[in-house]
């Protein structure tokens, strides 16, 4: 396994491969996962689904789950307990889904979900706990293979929490609207990490328990019970103010807090009551029901405009509660990277896995956005291509999964993080990507990206300049694994320059950039560009312009 040189750490890659290659054993103090789910999809159409769907819906490893040769390979994994990570209990209990739901998605999905779950408990530390966000959907497969890899190897079930996400989802005319989520909290032993949480009190609680208020100090107080539930204790049973009961204190305490005002009896013959007050209390004690965390809206300050998108807020009560600072922190799943952003600002050390360089790439902006380019000095890359062997071997994966990292990488990393990624699968008219230079007051132009990683023709230049009129783009950037050839570079010479009217400059309508060059740190150098994060699941052909903000 590799040696961690830094706090924290970036991971693009599949997260079980990252798992089992550079995660040692019992490392991590908290895990906290949110993996995708297309909870968009009915219920009996996830559990009587055989396989039977158009193969087309599940081109995007964040979109669907499918029956394919990596589910497979997962299921004989845990059948063969490879690596002697799952339990007895665990594979009983894989075999038997296996039996009831078939070659389905949603057996897929569990295996994947089991190959992950089995990892996470191996790294944890005994100290560790483990919170698995995920919807009702299939939150109950996903308990019982949580129960057989925690439980059956002497980890516990703390929670079943359930977040209230205010904003339903679905019409309610033939059911109850669904507006939560499940987030599950195991621990890995009974020596685990527990910083209660608490919230204020709300105004009808302080109303209803809250009535007395001192008139020397204008403290609110409640009045509390000071007798003893164990009638069992003869040393406690005694007479204080004229009552005898078994008290919770020795009468040589009692005494000294009645002289201190602290214990009132508001009749001669009432039994005595100790004074709590209000400005001395913690607040009210968090349960298992979150209703005063909001989901992170469209206009919200935090808002990058990523469909899932956890709000700050909620990892900020996961984490406080089950770490400390210094702790180390996994996210597995770690998406747009509010976890990592989170425990960073809490001052614990994290490591982030995701499958797709779109993440890294916000991930990455979001940190520099918030703590400034020493966190990004001070984050290791693992995984991001740094020559071009692993620029070729990136370009020439086959897994469905990452069948368009390639792409993403080279656009966002020469656009440094700044271009949208065309998200359309299929025809996409040669456009990977686009940025935008600004060329008046309030007025723009497209710059389109369009990334090959096979062998180049001359007439790719010319496909390219086409779409780049077609879209009254300002020009055209040709990404290349390959070295352009002569013809090529005479080619795009001959096809002028773009002036820009609002700073006199010239940019070459079509400008080929190579994969070495762009691993040199060649980038793209407009004077002004618009960042735009576009939504990775939005329909629309055109850009929202409210989205958009002038860097």
């Amino acid at each position: 396994m590799a040696k961690h040189t830094f706090d924290n750490i970036l991971y693009y890659g599949d997260n079980l491969d990252v798992l089992r290659k550079y995660i040692k054993d019992e490392t991590i103090d908290l895990c906290y996962i949110d993996p995708p789910f297309n909870s968009d999809r009915t219920y009996h159409q996830l559990y009587l689904n055989q396989g039977k769907e158009d193969k087309a819906q599940a081109q995007a490893f964040t979109d669907t789950w499918t029956w394919n040769d990596a589910a497979i390979k997962g299921y004989s994994e845990i059948c063969s307990n490879t690596n002697n990570v799952f339990t007895k209990q665990c594979i009983e209990i894989i075999s038997g889904f296996k039996k009831a739901l078939g070659d389905s998605p949603l057996m897929a999905y569990i295996i994947s979900m089991a190959l992950r779950i089995a990892e996470i408990h191996r790294v944890l530390k005994d100290t560790g706990g483990f919170y698995l966000h995920c919807d009702p959907m299939a939150s109950h497969y996903i308990k019982l293979v949580m129960d057989s890899i925690f439980c059956a190897n002497q980890g516990e079930y703390r929670n079943e929490i359930i977040w209230k996400r205010q904003n339903a989802k679905g019409l309610a005319f033939t059911r109850f609207a669904s507006n939560h989520d499940v987030i599950f909290y195991y621990t890995k032993t009974n020596k685990f990490v527990w910083n209660p949480q608490y919230k204020s009190h709300d105004d009808k609680y302080v109303d209803d328990f809250y009535k007395y208020t001192e008139p020397e100090t204008g403290r609110v107080y409640s009045l509390a019970d000071l007798t003893n539930p164990n009638k069992n204790r003869p040393n406690l049973n005694y007479e204080f103010l004229g009552i005898t009961r078994v008290w919770r204190w020795t009468k040589t305490r009692m005494e000294k807090a009645y002289n201190d005002g602290l214990i009132v009896q508001t009749k001669a013959d009432s039994v005595p009551r100790l004074k709590r007050y209000l400005d001395e209390q913690e607040g009210t004690a968090i349960d298992d029901i979150w209703i005063d965390i909001l989901p992170v809206q469209s206009q919200a300050k935090e808002s990058l405009g990523y469909p899932t998108q956890k709000p700050e807020s909620l990892l900020e009560r996961i984490i406080q509660a089950s770490s400390n600072e210094g702790d180390l922190i996994l996210d597995a799943y770690c998406g747009c990277g509010t976890s990592i952003a989170v425990a960073q600002r809490l001052k614990r050390k994290w490591i982030g896995i995701d499958i797709t360089y779109q993440s890294i790439s916000v991930i990455l902006k979001r940190l520099k956005e918030h703590f400034g380019q020493e966190i990004i000095d001070k984050t290791e890359l693992n995984g991001v291509p740094k020559d071009m062997d692993s620029a070729v071997e990136l370009a020439h994966k086959k897994d469905d999964r990452v069948r368009k990292e390639f792409e993403k990488w080279a656009v966002l990393t020469y656009s440094d993080n700044k271009a949208i990624i065309n998200e359309k699968k299929g025809a996409d008219s040669g456009i990977d990507g686009i940025a935008f230079m600004l060329t008046g007051h309030d007025e723009h132009k497209q710059v389109l990206f369009s990334v090959k990683s096979g062998s180049l023709t001359l007439s790719m230049i010319r496909d390219f300049c086409h779409v780049v009129d077609r879209e009254n783009a300002a020009m055209g950037l040709f990404i290349t694994l390959e070295e352009p050839t002569k013809p090529m570079l005479k080619e795009v010479k001959a096809l002028g320059n773009y002036m820009n009217p609002l700073t006199n400059q010239e940019y070459p309508k079509i400008e080929i950039v190579t994969i070495d060059e762009l691993l040199k740190g060649k980038r793209l150098n407009l004077p002004q560009a618009i960042k735009v994060l576009k939504d990775a699941e939005s329909k629309k052909k055109d850009i929202d312009e409210s989205q958009m903000k002038l860097l």
